[in-house]
C-alpha cells in the first residue's frame, strides 16, 4: 500500500471531507441527502457526542451544535427525513447505540444478517423474547402491530394500556429495544397527539420485503467486515475500542473483522496518531488520501 505520514492534521482534513464539513460539501437537498447517506452507507441523523460517525444535520449545518431554535436552517434535515420515511431511499431508525441512524439500502442486508432475525417477524420476536433480548413491553408493541397493522405511537399507546405519564419511560425503551434488533422502523408521519406529529411505525419486513433473502447471503463475518469498512472509510481512523463502543460487537469480534480488513489491504494498524493513543485502525483509503 502507498501511504502518506500520517498526522492528526490530515485526519482533520480526511474527516472534513467525508462528513461533508466544507462550504463546498454542504448537502443541500433531499436528493443530495440521500446521495451522502448512500456514499457513506450509514450516518446518524443528529451527531452523537462522544461518537465520532458522519451526521446529515453536520453535513447540512456545518461542525456546530444541533440547534436548540426550530428555525435554524439545519432543521430542514427533519423535513427531508420526515418526508422520505417509508419510500425505500434509506432506512430510518434509532439503530447504533439506540439512536437515530440513516442506512443506505445496499447496506441494510449487513446489518439485518448480524440481526437475530430470519424473516418470520412473530418468530422471531418470540425468540427475542423468550431469550431476555426483548422486553415485555416491547414484544407486546410487536404483536399489536403484527395483528393490526401500522400504528402511530398514540394509536400504539392506547392499544397497548400505556397512556400514563408513568409509563412513558417504557414505553420510549420498548419502541427502541424493537428499532435496534430490526423488528420496526418509522413508516411515516401522522399528524396525532397534543403536537400534530407522530411516528407511524411498521414492521421491517414490510418495510423491506426483500431484505431476509438478501441478509441470507451475507455471512455475519463478512456483514462485520463490511460495516467496519465503511466506518473507518466515513472517520479515517478508529481505535478498536471506539468500533466497538458504535457497534457493540464482541472484542474478539471487533478484531477479527479488522484483520480480515488488513488482510486484503482495506486497513493498517497503527501504534497511535498525535495525541490519540493506538492502536489504531486506519482505512487505507486515509493513508493514499482519497475519501
Amino acid at each position: 500500500m502507498t501511504s502518506r505520514p500520517l498526522t492528526p492534521a490530515i485526519l482533520k482534513s480526511y474527516r472534513a471531507g467525508t462528513f461533508h464539513l466544507t462550504a463546498a460539501g454542504r448537502v443541500a437537498s433531499p436528493d443530495q441527502a440521500v446521495a451522502f447517506v448512500n456514499e457513506r452507507g450509514f450516518a446518524y441523523f443528529w451527531p452523537i457526542q462522544g461518537v465520532d460517525l458522519p451526521s446529515l444535520w453536520a453535513a447540512v449545518a456545518g461542525d456546530r451544535p444541533v440547534a436548540s431554535a426550530h428555525d435554524d436552517p439545519g432543521h430542514i434535515t427533519w423535513g427531508w427525513k420526515d418526508s422520505l420515511l417509508g419510500t425505500g431511499v434509506w432506512h430510518y431508525a434509532k439503530l447504533l447505540r439506540g439512536k437515530a441512524t440513516l442506512v443506505a439500502p445496499e447496506v441494510a442486508p449487513a446489518f439485518y444478517a448480524l440481526s437475530e432475525n430470519f424473516g418470520e417477524p412473530r418468530e422471531d420476536a418470540e425468540a427475542l423474547y423468550r431469550a431476555g433480548a426483548l422486553s415485555r413491553e416491547a414484544f407486546r408493541l410487536f404483536e399489536i402491530l403484527l395483528d393490526k397493522g401500522r400504528q402511530h405511537t398514540i394509536a400504539l399507546r392506547r392499544e397497548a394500556g400505556m397512556t400514563s405519564r408513568e409509563s412513558n419511560t417504557r414505553f420510549e425503551r420498548a419502541l427502541t429495544e424493537l428499532q435496534v434488533n430490526w423488528l420496526i422502523a418509522p413508516a411515516a408521519v401522522a399528524k396525532a397527539g397534543a403536537w400534530r406529529y407522530a411516528f407511524v411505525y411498521e414492521s421491517v419486513v414490510k418495510l423491506w420485503p426483500d431484505l431476509a433473502a438478501q441478509a441470507e447471503k451475507i455471512t455475519r463475518r463478512a456483514a462485520r467486515a463490511t460495516l467496519l469498512d465503511l466506518f473507518l472509510r466515513s472517520v479515517g481512523a478508529a481505535t478498536p475500542a471506539q468500533a466497538q463502543k458504535l457497534f457493540r460487537w464482541p472484542k474478539s469480534d471487533v478484531r477479527s473483522a479488522a484483520l480480515d480488513l488488513m488482510e486484503v489491504g482495506a486497513a493498517r494498524e497503527v501504534a497511535s496518531l498525535g495525541a490519540l493513543a493506538g492502536p489504531l485502525w486506519v482505512t487505507a483509503k486515509l493513508l493514499k488520501g482519497s475519501p
